[in-house]
């Protein structure tokens, strides 16, 4: 079992009453492990942004400096964007 330390905390009224709902419906057993599955949330969140930092935009900025080139024009990123939404739209509907 990992080590356990205990902390005090203190937090706005609308965040403790979210932890106290969470408790009551029956969703978290404590107060603890709304917070302990917060935290455990946001390292996740801190990861997979590490992850998409690593792998997704070093990569593109790695090749941009190693060949400045290979850069599109802001006016095509719009236009592919503009394409790509209402590509998208048509899709929702």
């Amino acid at each position: 079992m990992p080590r356990t330390r205990s902390l005090t905390i203190t937090l706005p009224d609308d965040m403790a009453d979210l932890v106290r709902a969470k408790v009551a419906s029956g969703e978290f057993g404590n107060e603890v492990d709304v917070v302990a599955e917060g935290l455990r949330t946001l390292v996740e969140k801190d990861l997979e942004t590490e992850r998409w930092l690593r792998d997704d935009v070093a990569p593109v900025y790695d090749a941009y400096k190693a060949d400045p080139a290979v850069a599109r024009s802001l006016d095509d990123a719009f236009a592919d964007l503009d394409a790509f939404m209402a590509k998208t739209e048509g899709l929702a509907r």
